[in-house]
């Protein structure tokens, strides 16, 4: 009968153990299951210290970093997910930069004027300069030239080309 007693007290010893030990997820393993769904956000890391993770890096958007949380805290083991992480702000687009010619609109108007008798004359600013282009004969570039000089409007480009 001591036999009887002593198996039963030591099957029920045996099975109180049993049940107070419960297995625990060893922090190594809780990193592989943590970094295989962070692997999704390649801006994103995370580390796992005593079954808390810890969740750093970047994401497009709210909506990306609340789901990466959700999927940390449904792994078995951990106990919490700490959020170190931060949301990309896409760059301000800057405002175009409105530029101004260099050359006033009315000393652009007197060239043309100047050169309005040979229709073949285009008058730009290219540059910030006065640029005068098209085809022109040795006789009409001397003439242009000396109506646009006349004008003292400092200095402007003859890029057009003269024929003979």
């Amino acid at each position: 009968m001591k036999k009887t007693i002593a198996m039963a007290a030591l099957a029920v010893a045996v099975s109180f153990g049993a049940v107070s030990c419960k297995k625990k997820v060893s922090d190594a393993d809780l990193q592989t299951q943590a970094t295989t769904i962070v692997t999704s956000n390649p801006g994103a890391s995370v580390e796992v210290k005593n079954g808390e993770a810890h969740l750093s890096g970047t994401f497009a958007d709210q909506a990306s970093k609340d789901a990466m949380i959700t999927q940390l805290k449904a792994i078995p083991g951990i106990k919490s997910v700490h959020d170190m992480t931060t949301i990309e702000v896409a760059p301000a687009t800057p405002a175009p930069v409105e530029t101004q010619s260099a050359v006033a609109p009315e000393v652009q108007q007197k060239v043309k004027d100047a050169v309005k008798d040979f229709p073949s004359v285009k008058v730009d600013v290219v540059n910030g300069e006065l640029t005068l282009t098209g085809n022109v004969s040795a006789v009409q570039a001397r003439k242009i030239k000396e109506s646009v000089d006349a004008l003292k409007v400092g200095k402007v480009n003859y890029n057009y080309t003269v024929k003979n």
